[in-house]
């Protein structure tokens, strides 16, 4: 799977079967995707465990581990992995996130 951190305009509407409401179409580098399926949804939260006051409480001070002072530890982003097409012979597996925290939504992984 090809990495990626680029915006993408997303449409949500009701895909596959049973019918969920999930990413029905997408913008990206100027051409619209139709998703055609869904094939995973999951949630992932922020790396609390990094956190200063976590540390603190654990005894930790060791400097090699990254500072979060100021993020939304429980800030939550939302996966949709969705096949999708631009045609009948042009398709992929598309992996998108929306940021609960600032309401934008990115691409982050492609396999076509």
């Amino acid at each position: 799977m090809r990495r990626y951190d680029d915006p993408v305009e997303v449409r949500r509407g009701m895909v596959g079967e049973p019918a969920l409401e999930a990413p029905e179409q997408f913008l990206w580098h100027g051409r619209l995707w139709k998703v055609r399926d869904v094939v995973a949804h999951w949630v992932e939260t922020g790396p609390w465990w990094q956190s200063s006051g976590v540390r603190a409480v654990i005894g930790s001070d060791d400097p090699s581990t990254p500072e979060l002072r100021g993020t939304d530890l429980l800030g939550e982003r939302e996966f949709w992995r969705v096949e999708a097409g631009v045609g009948p012979a042009s398709s992929g597996v598309f992996d998108l996130a929306f940021d609960w925290a600032d309401g934008n939504w990115q691409l982050v992984g492609c396999v076509d």
